[in-house]
């Protein structure tokens, strides 16, 4: 909200519909908990689930908020974490080339001839870099893959048991919110639609020429939204 602040809003949806429900002045989360249990119960019993980010507060908003739903760590944030440490060993060996970064963080599957060549130049100049990079891909192979979640725990494990030697950190956040990225294969629901949301939350503070009252800003963007 204020940059350099460390001042977040919290912004709720509904995924399926694509909605603005709520903007919270905060990230912190008893006081989301207090603002969405405003919203009636018989309403929050019907949430099947709860796509977010992997911020540690969440669980508990889930667990208070919404009974009856499955927490769901969105996939993008999850696939994020895993590429900031390939690019993390990118670094660290020292292969800097220009557009080298998009090249190895990129989905394969999506990149043309040209590019594929210029990756494997990449590759050729570090073992380690080219095992990171092949075991990046499996796990996004993983997320594409239609399974159940009992399959989909199988294959996170394995990948984990070699993983934690070039991907440390990702490994374990993917460990602490291990329930929560398995759910991902109930729905395959994603919180793809949030990005969405806030670019136009975004364009709003622009046209507004910045808000200093979250109250206004707030009362700004539903009313924008309901239209």
């Amino acid at each position: 909200m204020r940059q350099g602040k460390g001042s977040f809003v919290t912004v709720v949806s509904d995924i399926e519909g694509g909605n603005l429900i709520e903007m919270i002045d905060s990230h912190r989360q008893q006081d989301i908990v207090e603002v969405l249990m405003r919203q009636p119960l018989k309403v929050r019993e019907q949430v099947e689930e709860v796509s977010v980010d992997m911020w540690g507060g969440f669980p508990k908003v889930r667990e208070q908020v919404f009974p009856n739903a499955k927490l769901v760590s969105d996939r993008f944030h999850v696939m994020k974490a895993v590429n900031k440490d390939l690019n993390k060993l990118r670094r660290g060996i020292g292969i800097t080339d220009r557009g080298s970064k998009y090249l190895l963080l990129s989905n394969r599957i999506n990149l043309e001839q040209a590019q594929t060549e210029k990756l494997e130049i990449n590759l050729k100049k570090s073992e380690c870099l080219r095992i990171a990079y092949e075991m990046k891909e499996e796990f996004r192979e993983i997320y594409e893959t239609n399974m159940t979640v009992t399959v989909a725990q199988t294959e996170f494990k394995d990948w984990l048991n070699y993983a934690k030697i070039f991907f440390q950190e990702s490994a374990s956040t993917i460990v602490n919110h291990f329930e929560g990225i398995c759910n991902y294969f109930l729905n395959r629901t994603t919180s793809g639609v949030m990005e969405g949301i806030n670019n136009r939350i975004k364009l709003i503070m622009r046209q507004g020429y910045g808000f200093s009252n979250f109250d206004n800003f707030r009362e700004r963007v539903l009313a924008c939204f309901s239209n």
